[in-house]
């Protein structure tokens, strides 16, 4: 290699090094000079950077707040105007949704008993109606209208309220991580979660009852007593029951909930899951299961485990309610069948809650959760209107 080669191969090194330095040296200012322009944009599906809550569940954010995807954009603490309104607008989704479900399930039931009697009454016009009314309930007739009514109620008003809030039907099955395994250990939790509430719901029955009151408004005695009504009733209770009211609760309801606060979502879906039910002891019970439903749906993205989880509590409690009827010694052993199965529930539960915790709620959050939820009528008015439903019967069965 001859003297000039050499030369000129050490002249390049060194322009190669004075550029690397001067590029260093301009870059170093650039982020002196704007040191927040990192050009960060926000994750529209991760728009408060809560790392407890469930990623994706909640949708595009951007169609609330477009100005995420913006540079250097951060939410204010207090939502302006106009997310507020849109975030006002799901709230207001699920809470009609609701209110419409309750009037519907109250006016088509009222209005289908009324004309099966009358129907009755032109076949049998000497019988009374008091005869008639309790030949239907004891045969298949009311089981089967309920079955009815409150298959087409919960699936109709999951249909609207997902159509409005734009939800994809698709995305209430689209599981992410659950196995079978998963499965076995929801059940047992689940069961655990019913067995603690049954306890707890009998003993505030049992406070109010030292008082002279019942909280127990529902009167399902002597209905279906025929084979068939008892087959549509457990047809209705152990499959059609746990499907549709997970698809309107934790498919509809639980996600127009979510937008903006997971947490708020979990509790206000398992507050109207409960107050469906009707009676305290049932909202006790179906408040709690309704939680750790909820937690599931968010922790897989779909309602699938939820569903049969629901499934199987139902079909447990069908079950264990048939041997009441039975000897002492079957009891004594379908009770510590009970306990064992429960305290399986509480291990796993602990192990569930070790990794997998309820998400909590940034101050971010919290500004969009129930204070936006109270700005909303249809929230609002569903809630009071489920209250109102339960006192009233609890009031007029003890006067």
């Amino acid at each position: 290699m001859t003297e000039n080669n050499i030369s000129s191969e050490q002249q390049y090194r060194a322009e190669i090094s004075i550029l690397n330095q001067e590029i260093r040296r301009l870059t170093d200012e650039l982020e002196k000079k704007e040191p927040d322009s990192g050009h960060k944009i926000t994750n529209k599906f991760d728009p408060f950077d809560n790392p407890t809550d469930y990623k994706y569940f909640n949708g595009d954010y951007s169609k609330i707040e477009p100005r995420i995807e913006e540079s250097g954009f951060s939410l204010p603490l207090e939502p302006e105007y106009e997310e507020r309104r849109k975030l006002r607008k799901f709230y207001s989704i699920g809470g009609s949704c609701m209110m419409f479900h309750y009037f519907f399930i109250e006016a088509i039931g009222y209005l289908a008993v009324t004309l099966i009697l009358y129907l009755f009454s032109l076949f049998s016009p000497n019988t009374s109606q008091e005869s008639i009314y309790s030949y239907m309930r004891g045969s298949s007739i009311i089981v089967g209208v309920n079955m009815l009514i409150y298959l087409i109620g919960n699936l109709t008003f999951s249909a609207i309220g997902m159509k409005r809030a734009g939800i994809r039907k698709t995305s209430l099955i689209r599981t992410n991580d659950f196995s079978f395994s998963s499965a076995v250990q929801y059940c047992l939790i689940g069961f655990f979660l019913w067995y603690i509430s049954y306890y707890i719901s009998m003993g505030v029955s049992d406070i109010f009852s030292q008082y002279g009151w019942s909280v127990t408004t529902s009167n399902t005695g002597g209905i279906a007593q025929t084979t068939l009504g008892y087959i549509i009733m457990l047809t209705y209770d152990c499959i059609i029951a746990p499907i549709t009211e997970e698809i309107f609760f934790r498919g509809m309801i639980l996600r127009t909930f979510s937008k903006a606060n997971q947490r708020f979502a979990i509790f206000a879906s398992a507050f109207f899951f409960g107050m469906t039910h009707g009676n305290v002891p049932q909202f006790i019970l179906a408040f709690i299961l309704g939680i750790f439903l909820a937690h599931i749906t968010l922790k897989h993205g779909s309602v699938i485990p939820s569903v049969i989880v629901h499934i199987f509590i139902n079909s447990v409690s069908s079950a264990i309610s048939e041997t009441a009827s039975l000897n002492l010694n079957i009891q004594f052993f379908v009770n510590m069948v009970c306990v064992t199965v429960a305290i399986m529930g509480l291990i796993f539960l602990f192990i569930f809650k070790s990794s997998n915790r309820i998400p909590s709620t940034t101050p971010q959050q919290a500004s969009r959760g129930y204070r936006v939820a109270c700005g909303s009528w249809a929230f609002v008015g569903a809630a009071g209107l489920m209250i109102f439903d339960m006192l009233y019967n609890i009031i007029t069965k003890n006067i």
